[in-house]
């Protein structure tokens, strides 16, 4: 995504700009810099959730929203950024959104309770689901596009490699994402046989009205029925 210059004109004229950070707004982070120079307030909130390394180790995962908790914790930042500049009880409206956040955390655990321990390995499309595995006790094992980036080309001897792990652990899903083509997800699960399905999971968006997933909260218990 490129911001037009009227898009980046609202951005130089807001009081405050909220971001996800770490890598997630490629197309945007010359822009977000450049508003931050002129004094507004950028306030990136993926950087104050305590954010994991992806698997391989390296550079940090951006994907927080997948953990509850941590998106409770994100709340309460916005609102007090907001207060500093607005005042106008957003505290108290953030910590109400936190503990539901808490409470689809709980639903989650329950949904999650029938997955024994030694079937909690998941192999996913990409390296989005880092913070779900660290809240709920998964491995990623395996995924299809390696990195954090969908926009990453997995070669023919990395997905042999994926065939063969997904062979040795008898994993019978590939997780993918309803934004994103499932071509080599399926590839992947027809070396495999039958046995193995591709099942879509809500990451980079929210549903469409009925699909389940219209609020973060939705989504999230939405995908946790999904994966059990």
């Amino acid at each position: 995504f490129s911001p037009s210059s009227q898009q980046a004109s609202l951005l130089a004229s807001a009081d405050l700009v909220l971001a996800n950070g770490l890598g997630l707004e490629a197309g945007l982070e010359d822009v977000l810099a450049s508003v931050a120079n002129d004094g507004v307030q950028v306030l990136e909130l993926a950087p104050l959730v305590e954010p994991i390394e992806f698997r391989d180790g390296g550079a940090l995962d951006p994907h927080f929203w997948m953990d509850p908790m941590r998106v409770g914790d994100a709340a309460l930042a916005v609102a007090d950024a907001l207060d500093a500049h607005h005042p106008g009880g957003w505290q108290e409206r953030a910590a109400s959104y936190a503990a539901g956040m808490e409470a689809t955390d709980g639903e989650i655990e329950g949904i999650l309770a029938v997955v024994s321990q030694d079937h909690r390995e998941m192999v996913t499309n990409h390296e989005a689901f880092g913070y779900f595995a660290a809240r709920y006790g998964f491995e990623t094992i395996g995924v299809v596009v390696p990195g954090g980036s969908t926009l990453t080309e997995p070669s023919s001897a990395e997905l042999a490699d994926l065939v063969e792990v997904m062979e040795q652990s008898g994993t019978s899903a590939i997780f993918a994402e309803t934004t994103q083509p499932t071509a080599l997800a399926e590839t992947v699960a027809a070396e495999l046989g039958d046995d193995v399905e591709v099942v879509e999971l809500f990451t980079e968006s929210l549903g469409a009205p009925g699909s389940g997933a219209e609020t973060l909260a939705e989504m999230l218990l939405t995908n946790a029925r999904r994966i059990s």
